[in-house]
């Protein structure tokens, strides 16, 4: 059957064009291209739609004392109110620097106003990087344009800023796009900045892949892994089993634990 795309919002500021469609009730955002950098169920816009957005939240698997947590890049906001809806004790802080962004999360995707737990600022995220160093538990950069990634958050400085900005036990989360012809120069460079201790988590094909960097190594024995995976399977639609999974196909292991270091 055909499927009918509608366009139920755009904004122009400064260059800048911020769109939303919607076909079969999932609803995406565009940000001046044809990528989806964001998309909801109406009927169900707190669950989390695209697997990647899904893969971002597998920081939970290496660690249940998780307190907060730092993003750069709003879109359309799928984790952020996640995490809000489903995570309450955890403290989010989003920096995105399009206000057209953050008023389409909040007028379209159902982003909720900032209140104990969830805030939401405008601007530089690089900026608020480098003066916030030790202080994110858990540090997220989902941050693309109509171009993809801005070439400032894929250098080695920004993923050295990324790695100091957190706590000593803190994990580092990134979307990026399996296919960029630049994939391995990034991957080098989050190896380099994390001293290896990088896990890769293929969410489709070849489609987004996120990237895990550790301070330090959490538990990195398989079993624990898998059993942690079932019980936050119980809470959470989310599978984390599968990506655990595609974690062990795609990292060095011995079948037992992964080898980082």
């Amino acid at each position: 059957m055909f499927k009918f795309n509608r366009k139920i919002h755009k904004s122009v500021a400064d260059g800048s064009v911020v769109e939303v469609s919607e076909i079969d009730g999932v609803r995406s955002l565009y940000l001046g291209s044809a990528t989806i950098q964001s998309s909801m169920k109406v009927r169900a816009p707190f669950e989390l739609e695209l697997a990647y957005s899904r893969g971002m939240m597998g920081f939970l698997l290496f660690s249940n004392q998780v307190k907060n947590v730092l993003t750069i890049g709003l879109g359309g906001g799928s984790v952020a109110k996640y995490i809000h809806q489903y995570c309450p004790e955890i403290k989010q802080t989003i920096v995105e620097i399009n206000p057209q962004v953050i008023a389409t999360a909040r007028s379209h995707f159902y982003v909720p106003e900032n209140d104990t737990s969830l805030n939401i600022i405008e601007g530089d995220g690089i900026a608020y990087l480098a003066k916030n160093r030790a202080s994110a538990y858990v540090l997220m950069i989902d941050a693309f344009d109509a171009l993809g990634i801005p070439p400032d958050f894929c250098s080695q400085d920004f993923f050295d800023n990324c790695e100091m900005a957190l706590t000593d036990d803190g994990i580092f989360a990134m979307n990026l796009w399996g296919s960029d012809k630049n994939f391995d120069v990034y991957l080098q460079r989050i190896e380099q900045s994390f001293e290896n201790k990088v896990l890769m988590l293929p969410t489709g094909k070849p489609g987004n892949i996120v990237m895990f960097g550790f301070k330090h190594l959490p538990d990195m024995h398989i079993v624990n892994l898998r059993e942690r995976a079932k019980l936050l399977e119980r809470s959470h639609k989310i599978e984390f089993l599968s990506f655990l999974e595609k974690l062990c196909q795609h990292n060095p292991h011995n079948n037992k634990q992964f080898f980082l270091e």
